[in-house]
């Protein structure tokens, strides 16, 4: 496996990642893919909250929150 491929919830604040593929449940995928979150597409965490979860990520001009149970099955490449 690549090593710049890690789970979006490994993702520093603030490190933007590229989408290389989702591996969610089928409802949880099918609800990211309608918001956008498909592969290709630039992310960026920008906030976690004080407990540590859900995360604040940017994209496409939005920012939305994913626990980080669903976002460990998203895999990004870090952009460098």
């Amino acid at each position: 496996m690549n090593s710049n491929i890690i789970p979006l919830s490994k993702l520093p604040i603030n490190q933007r990642g590229i989408i290389v593929e989702l591996n969610c449940n089928s409802s949880i995928k099918r609800r990211l893919l309608d918001l956008g979150l498909v592969p290709g597409t630039y992310i960026t965490p920008v906030f976690t909250s004080p407990f540590g979860e859900p995360t604040a990520f940017e994209f496409r001009s939005t920012i939305i929150s994913i626990r980080n149970d669903d976002s460990s099955f998203i895999k990004v490449k870090k952009d460098v």
